[in-house]
């Protein structure tokens, strides 16, 4: 190979520029002139701010997920938060719900027991409040159970008044409990008296099932009945007193091929949903013993006895 081709120039692994001191030193002295001119001329202040914002997207690029994560677990908290305040929520206005439906049945209950109160005020007989437990277990019957006993007096055939009127009578007592035959039940037959005209009925429990209802028979077909009329005790059978209110008439049907009339009454009475009950004593328990006659003085000394 001809000498004229080499390169004779040395290699780059042995070239050497500046030293590494005096890098150092130039640099330093380029920072300090630097610092000085910015202290002294705010000559940096620009190149600061265009590079501020040059990388200000970058920057906030960088802290979204940072963002996004902080923000995240706030929601999530705030959301454990609102669930449990709703869970509260729900439950106050749960017991609120229980008290308001407490305070209507209450309010309910006051006012039967105000009516009932009354009630014994206007009816001049022993009387005594009861408590209806539940239905008889027959299906074919209609019949209560009330609280009271043979031990708290109550009789056979006592009449069971709630605040409208005549609700059932006693046809059965045990020691505790009590059984009532409502006025509805098929056995059950109470004479009434017509408020507006003063005829008097006899009215007996429908028998159809579900109605319960009770029926006027054996009435002329051209009797004077209304729709509307008020049928209250009449008191002749020495059981319930007179005056109390039993139903109202609601149907009246004439058959032109009968000599009676059908009449359907409605019962004043809750018979289906009364719970506090007054029992009164039974007219015929009540019949004063007949008073020994008296013998004045001077017939006892007529007969030579002592004053």
């Amino acid at each position: 190979m001809p000498l004229g081709t080499l390169d004779r120039s040395p290699p780059p692994f042995f070239r050497q520029g500046p030293s590494a001191l005096s890098k150092l030193v130039f640099f330093g002295v380029l920072a300090v002139l630097l610092m000085v001119a910015d202290n002294r001329f705010s000559i940096i202040r620009p190149v600061r701010a265009a590079i501020a914002t040059v990388i200000y997207p970058l920057q906030w690029a960088m802290l979204q997920p940072v963002v996004w994560t902080r923000e995240g677990g706030k929601y999530f908290d705030s959301l454990t938060t609102s669930q449990a305040n709703e869970a509260a929520a729900q439950y106050q206005l749960g017991l609120q719900s229980q008290r308001a439906q407490q305070v209507e049945q209450l309010s309910q209950e006051n006012v039967r027991l105000r009516a009932l109160l009354g009630l014994r005020e206007r009816v001049n007989t022993p009387a005594l409040a009861a408590q209806v437990l539940y239905d008889a277990a027959d299906p074919f019957t209609r019949k209560v159970i009330i609280d009271k006993g043979a031990l708290a007096a109550v009789q056979s055939g006592s009449p069971v008044l709630d605040e409208l009127g005549v609700l059932g009578q006693v046809t059965r007592v045990y020691p505790l409990v009590s059984e009532v035959t409502l006025i509805t039940d098929r056995n059950q037959a109470i004479p009434v008296l017509n408020a507006r005209t003063g005829l008097r009925a006899l009215a007996f429990g429908d028998d159809t099932p579900g109605k319960g209802s009770l029926e006027l028979r054996f009435l002329d077909a051209n009797v004077d009945l209304q729709a509307g009329d008020l049928l209250t005790t009449s008191g002749v059978d020495g059981v319930y007193p007179p005056g109390l209110q039993v139903a109202r008439v609601d149907k009246i049907e004439r058959g032109a091929d009968s000599a009676f009339a059908r009449v359907r009454c409605i019962p004043v009475a809750a018979t289906a949903g009364s719970l506090h009950v007054l029992v009164l004593q039974p007219l015929s328990g009540q019949v004063l013993a007949r008073p020994e006659p008296t013998v004045s003085v001077p017939a006892a000394k007529a007969k030579g006895g002592k004053p």
